[in-house]
C-alpha cells in the first residue's frame, strides 16, 4: 500500500530539481516527435472505423513508435515528478505544443501565420513567467 505524508510531498534538493526540469523539457521535444510519427502514422489508415485504428497501432511502424515514445514520456514524468515541483514541471509540458509548431512547419509544411506565432510566442512567455516565478 502506498502512503503519501507531507514528508513524502516535499521536494528535494535544488540539483534534484533542476534535473526534473531537464527531463520536462527533453520530454517536451519528445512529445512533438511522438505527434510527427502520429501524424505520418494516421496518413496511412484508411477511412475505416476505431478497429481499423486500433490495428493500425499495432501494424503502422510511425503510430507504434508515436505511441511508444508517449509511454516513455510518462515514465520519465513520473521520475521527475518524484523530484521537483508539479507547479512548474506540468506547465513546462505546454513547451510541447511550441515543438509540435515548429515541426509541422518543418515535416508537413503547414504555414504559420502571425496568430499562430503570437500563440506560440504566449507560450513561451508563459512558461517563462511561470519558471522564473518559482524562484522567487
Amino acid at each position: 500500500m502506498i502512503s503519501v505524508s507531507s514528508a513524502d510531498a516535499s521536494v528535494s534538493d535544488p540539483a534534484k530539481r533542476r534535473q526534473a526540469a531537464y527531463i520536462v523539457l527533453g520530454c517536451t521535444l519528445m512529445v512533438g516527435a511522438a505527434q510527427v510519427l502520429i501524424k505520418l502514422g494516421a496518413n496511412k489508415l484508411g477511412h475505416g472505423g476505431l478497429l481499423e485504428t486500433l490495428i493500425g497501432i499495432l501494424t503502422i511502424p510511425e503510430l507504434f513508435a508515436g505511441y511508444f515514445l508517449y509511454g516513455i514520456f510518462a515514465v520519465l514524468l513520473i521520475y521527475a515528478l518524484r523530484h521537483g515541483e508539479l507547479s512548474v514541471l506540468y506547465p513546462l509540458i505546454a513547451l510541447g505544443y511550441v515543438w509540435v509548431s515548429i515541426l509541422s512547419v518543418i515535416v508537413f509544411h503547414e504555414t504559420m501565420n502571425p496568430m499562430k506565432i503570437a500563440g506560440v510566442a504566449i507560450i513561451i512567455a508563459g512558461v517563462a513567467v511561470l519558471g522564473w516565478g518559482s524562484h522567487r
